[in-house]
């Protein structure tokens, strides 16, 4: 049997989650903190204490190294929304988005995933089809097939940044 384009995404999404749990299931408190150079994008406290994730709206140069704890964030953030245009609820704000910690950080990826597969299961081959604009508005071209390809590149991308800090990390 051939597969179709949502097998073969669905596939893709599970091979980089593989990936992902691979590193998840060794990541400890000291990984995700792991500052690798003097200058890092991470979650410190803010005036309340909250965790708040660095961040400016030009592009740094040069850019920050980001630590897991951002990265994680960063999935959240990005995952957040995509599942929001998904469902058609409105876009979270990246204000918003709260790192939970160190310690609850594994299940929320975990969980993020548990909704995406829903939204997944629930779409038929043509919905991939349908129009979205998350995260390229304004193309008429850009389709929820899109959207989902977007989702597991950008979670392949950080996949390999959080494998690589931790292996450095343990390097040392």
């Amino acid at each position: 049997m051939t597969p179709t384009r949502l097998d073969l995404l669905r596939w893709q999404l599970d091979l980089t989650w593989s990936l992902l749990e691979y590193h998840l299931e060794r990541l400890d408190r000291d990984d995700v903190g792991f500052e690798p150079a003097a200058l890092v994008w991470t979650v410190r406290p803010d005036a309340d204490g909250d965790p708040t994730p660095d961040w400016s709206d030009t592009e740094p140069d040069p850019v920050p190294v980001p630590t897991i704890a951002w990265l994680t964030w960063h999935i959240g953030w990005w995952w957040g929304v995509a599942l929001d245009h998904a469902q058609g609820r409105p876009p979270r704000e990246r204000e918003s988005v709260r790192w939970p910690g160190a310690d609850a950080v594994v299940p929320w990826l975990r969980d993020l995933r548990t909704q995406w597969l829903r939204v997944l299961d629930g779409l038929g081959e043509d919905d991939l089809d349908a129009a979205a604009s998350y995260p390229v508005a304004d193309d008429p071209d850009y389709s929820v097939g899109h959207m989902i390809a977007w989702v597991n590149a950008e979670l392949m991308k950080n996949t390999a940044e959080i494998g690589q800090l931790r292996l450095l990390r343990a390097a040392r």
